[in-house]
């Protein structure tokens, strides 16, 4: 079932099992909120289990760029372009959301980031990346890091 992300009034549907749900439906929210603007782009997110092939990209590209193997369970994911880039996300039990942000033209900026919701810790498999604290509305206090990617997929 996909899921409209309504950035007015913040919802945990989907994201129920998540012992920091609160905060990362919060997270989600504000992703929704920042398409909306930027793009008017309405953000939809739909169970992981529908969306394998999105899981199964930024998957690839975590573990052939770096060496990483997410634990946590994946809940939600959506990929979806914008002007010239293509985007993915995908939100985790753990608190854990991963975007890849992948310019379509060569030679364009090409991404991953990381963002770990409010109350959880950082997990082992990013423990080497620094991260930089945002505040927001939305989601309480975020911390993100990401690295370029520089390989093709």
């Amino acid at each position: 079932m996909t899921y409209i992300v309504d950035f007015n009034t913040v919802s945990t549907v989907g994201l129920e099992s998540s012992p920091v749900a609160e905060a990362l439906a919060g997270l989600r929210a504000n992703e929704a909120r920042y398409f909306k603007n930027k793009y008017d782009h309405v953000f939809t997110v739909e169970p992981a289990c529908k969306a394998k092939a999105t899981v199964d990209w930024v998957s690839r590209i975590l573990e052939e760029e770096r060496g990483i193997v997410i634990s946590a369970r994946p809940l939600e994911a959506t990929a979806f372009q914008v002007e010239n880039i293509r985007m993915a996300y995908v939100f985790y039990e753990s608190g854990l959301s991963i975007n890849v942000m992948y310019t379509v033209d060569d030679g364009g900026k090409r991404a991953v980031g990381f963002k770990l919701s409010d109350g959880m810790d950082v997990p082992e498999e990013l423990s080497a990346f620094k991260f930089a604290r945002q505040k927001s509305k939305l989601a309480g206090t975020i911390r993100g890091s990401y690295f370029v990617i520089k390989g093709e997929y």
